[in-house]
């Protein structure tokens, strides 16, 4: 029997299940994208229809305008691939005290748009990259053949522009299966030792996310028999010093609707943040709900976020 996590956080400390301050505004502009990853929790592909339309990202630029210097954090899919992202990303320029870009690399590659680092570069955003490995081979198996070469391909060319150095360039590390990152500090290491060996690539930081049991990745789980064995060993190393530091007490996530949610993983799973009449709250009405101390909606994937040195969007909440 593997424990609620809700009791689990409110042994620690209640405080934990409350929203504690806004300081993200992350922005999922939709399920499409030119990869089709195995661990993708959103099932994103190239038959993606989810698209935000600008009706709703000028809702995110009003909401901006209204509470400044929060953090604007770009996720889908692909966002690239959403038609309107230049409107996006114009609008709500200078609106946010960073504003984060998680890119699959691969897309700056693509034919059509190889103006993205440019693009990026000039708008100042700051890049995400995800890279589950700096091994080929590895890459190739979780995200598609000539996934790394293309990524390595793109990262040279953001190192060229500055990426790395006057602008910020992060990666992302996924496990290629059912496992718990190791130690953030001692992987980030590694990756800016064989990169930079290899193929002269610099980068700022390493962001280790543990796999949410959840979408394309559950579906995997489930089908050689190990989700309920995965959801127990996240369990069994639930990290009480990473749980007042959970995510989803700062960030708010958007779905391409401009309904809002506490995390990504909970948008995928259609757990949206309520009202107290039990209707969806949509980030035009946010301004009318009061969010510090309100209840989180939890359940048992939460536990990807507080196993070993805890996971966020941002990384290991701990090291």
């Amino acid at each position: 029997m593997i424990p609620a996590f809700q009791d689990r956080l409110h042994s620690v400390n209640p405080e934990y299940e409350n929203f504690k301050s806004l300081q993200t505004v992350q922005v999922n502009m939709g399920n499409i994208c030119n990869l089709h990853c195995t661990h993708c929790h959103v099932d994103a592909s190239s038959r993606g229809t989810e698209i935000m339309g600008k009706e709703v990202m000028a809702q995110i630029a009003g909401f901006l305008t209204r509470h400044p210097q929060l953090i604007l954090d770009i996720t889908g899919g692909c966002p690239e691939m959403n038609p309107y992202f230049r409107f996006l990303i114009e609008q709500t320029a200078g609106l946010a005290s960073r504003r984060m870009l998680r890119s699959n690399l691969v897309i700056m590659a693509e034919n059509g748009w190889e103006w993205l680092p440019e693009f990026c570069h000039d708008q100042k955003l700051i890049v995400v990259g995800s890279l589950p490995c700096y091994l080929e081979e590895n890459v190739d198996r979780q995200r598609g053949s000539g996934v790394y070469r293309k990524s390595i391909e793109v990262l040279k060319k953001l190192n060229a522009l500055g990426y790395g150095t006057d602008l910020e360039l992060n990666l992302v590390y996924n496990p290629g299966g059912n496992y718990i990152p190791g130690s953030q500090l001692e992987l980030e290491g590694a990756y800016k030792a064989e990169l930079k060996a290899r193929y002269g690539i610099i980068f700022n930081h390493l962001f280790t996310i543990t796999n949410a049991p959840i979408g394309r990745f559950k579906e995997h789980l489930e089908a050689d028999g190990s989700y309920t064995e995965y959801l127990r060993k996240l369990a069994n190393r639930f990290n009480p010093d990473a749980a007042g530091n959970i995510m989803c007490r700062t960030l708010i996530s958007v779905d391409w609707l401009g309904v809002v949610y506490s995390c990504d993983f909970n948008q995928a799973l259609k757990m949206p943040i309520t009202a107290d009449d039990g209707s969806k709250v949509t980030l035009s009405d946010l301004d009318d709900v009061v969010m510090n101390g309100k209840k989180i909606r939890l359940s048992q994937h939460c536990y990807c976020c507080t196993a070993g040195e805890g996971s966020s969007c941002t990384g290991a909440l701990i090291q």
